[in-house]
């Protein structure tokens, strides 16, 4: 079915298209699809930029995390959406992903939830795993982070001699272990308890200490150190 032209973005109240809505109100004024149309720019024959927006985010259940995995093929899915505007929408996700990175409390780290906002940007979005090290200065400053591995959907390669020698390299005197479920299993595995008692073993040769061990989902995660599971390491 067309459009009828009186429907088009161009012919609405100023007050309603997104760009100018922007320009009164600021961008916290528009709602997903309407940034996500500006970030379209132009539509098709039959629908508005605004409206094929409106059908992305609903195809997603209003969800940005979802929308923040998608690759280039599956925005393409979309009337309207060609290769060109595909690349500007997960450009514009991962500039996204990389504010909220930036903006993680990475002075200190204390708890497991400052473990979890430096990671979330980084493991939120990918569809395998991948194993990651905060490594911690003696007041717990976290002095730099480095992924150790990846691998398929359900498992990744742990290599302890990478890990302490980058910890030695950086000067750090403990270690917050950290790698993600894209299952969204939120139990540690056998296999996962297994690999932090050893590393944990392994640190200790070193004085360098295992502190925790996160597993991320989507928008949560489990800690060892929270669990209990820590504890129960160290008195093996």
């Amino acid at each position: 079915m067309k459009t009828n032209v009186k429907n088009t973005i161009k012919n609405w109240a100023v007050d309603d298209r997104p760009r100018e809505k922007l320009i009164l109100k600021g961008a916290a004024a528009l709602s997903d699809a309407e940034l996500l149309a500006i970030l379209i720019g132009t539509g098709t024959k039959n629908n508005s930029a605004l409206a094929i927006s409106q059908e992305i985010v609903k195809q997603v259940d209003f969800n940005l995390n979802l929308l923040g995995k998608f690759d280039v093929k599956q925005f393409m899915e979309f009337d309207g959406i060609g290769q060109a505007k595909a690349v500007v929408l997960i450009a514009a996700m991962e500039l996204g992903k990389r504010r909220k990175e930036f903006n993680a409390v990475t002075s200190t780290i204390t708890h497991s939830k400052q473990a979890f906002q430096v990671m979330h940007p980084l493991l939120s979005d990918l569809l395998h795993e991948e194993f990651w090290v905060l490594y911690l200065n003696n007041s717990k400053k976290m002095v730099h982070k480095a992924q150790i591995s990846k691998g398929g959907m359900t498992a990744t390669v742990i290599d302890s001699r990478i890990i302490f020698k980058t910890a030695l390299v950086h000067n750090a005197t403990s270690v917050i272990l950290c790698h993600n479920h894209p299952s969204g299993n939120k139990r540690a595995s056998n296999e996962d308890i297994k690999q932090t008692k050893l590393l944990y073993q392994a640190g200790l040769t070193l004085s360098i200490e295992v502190l925790d061990h996160l597993i991320l989902m989507d928008q949560t995660y489990v800690s060892f150190a929270d669990m209990g599971l820590m504890d129960q390491i160290k008195k093996q």
